[in-house]
Formats: C-alpha cells, structure tokens, sequence
C-alpha cells in the first residue's frame, strides 16, 4: 500500500519544513509516501471563494486514481485517536488497498464534490489549524500509527 499526502497551498514553510521531512522519511520504512502541493490557480486573488473551491477541486480531482481510499481532512470530520488511525491504516493494508490519500483542502475548505468523492472526511481535531502545521501533524500522526501498527515504542499505549 502506498500514501499520498495531497495539499492545497503554497510549499512548505522552512519552519515546518524539517519536521515534515523527518516523518515523511520515518513513514516510507513503513509504506511508500509522497507528498503532492497542489498551487492554488494563479488568477487565485480574482475568484470568489467558490470558484476558487471549484478550482481547487479540478486539480484535487486529477491526483485521484480510481482506486484510491481518498481521505478529506476537515474539522468537522469523524475523530480518532492515534490507535484507530492506526487501526484504520492496517484495516486499509488488510483490504489490499492500493493507495490511501489524506487531502487537506484549501485556504477557504473544499468544495461540495470533493467532499461527495471521500470515502471519510477526517478531523484532526475541532480545531482548526494553519495548513503548515496541519501537515506537520498529519505527517506524525501517520508514522505515529505506522509505530502501534508494528507494536513499536514511539506511542506510549
């Protein structure tokens, strides 16, 4: 099984950079995992809000695969802990699951037909977070299930 982290933004910030790396590089001892920044349009600053989303929305749409298990982080989605993400992961690899994406959305959330196209809409928290940090947490917390899944000592169960 392979991960796709796809996010909707600018690159990441050299004050989180280092720290997405280091769990992106920890992750890939797990599974293989890439990261895809999709740019916001370039005529971003003349669109309303909801053709930016529409926008948005087409490039989300192209990094999908058909048989992908396409996960939208939103704060309004479905909680877990750190144990039933990693529950949730090993159920996926379980399933022969080609490819898990987590998609964070943009600026402004996502639009309606992203959120009809996810098979879960997941929250972080009810929080809501700036998207740099946003990946730097989901990036650990993926390698954080990726450590209880092989019953390692990162996690303190």
């Amino acid at each position: 099984m392979r991960i796709l982290f796809v996010s909707v933004g600018k690159a990441h910030e050299a004050y989180v950079r280092t720290g997405i790396e280091d769990f992106s590089k920890r992750i890939q001892k797990y599974f293989p995992a890439d990261w895809l920044m999709i740019a916001p349009p370039k005529n971003a600053a003349s669109l309303s809000e909801k053709d930016l989303k529409k926008a948005e929305a087409v490039s989300i749409e192209n990094a999908l695969q058909k048989d992908d298990f396409f996960i939208l982080l939103d704060e309004k989605g479905k909680l877990f802990s750190s144990v039933q993400l990693a529950q949730f992961i090993q159920q996926r690899a379980n399933e022969s699951c080609k490819r898990i994406v987590f998609v964070i959305g943009g600026a402004f959330g996502t639009d309606e037909s992203i959120y009809k196209k996810a098979n879960l809409v997941w929250s972080l928290s009810p929080l809501v977070f700036p998207h740099m940090l946003v990946r730097l947490i989901l990036a650990e917390q993926v390698y954080r299930a990726c450590t209880i899944i092989k019953n390692e000592k990162y996690h303190h169960l």
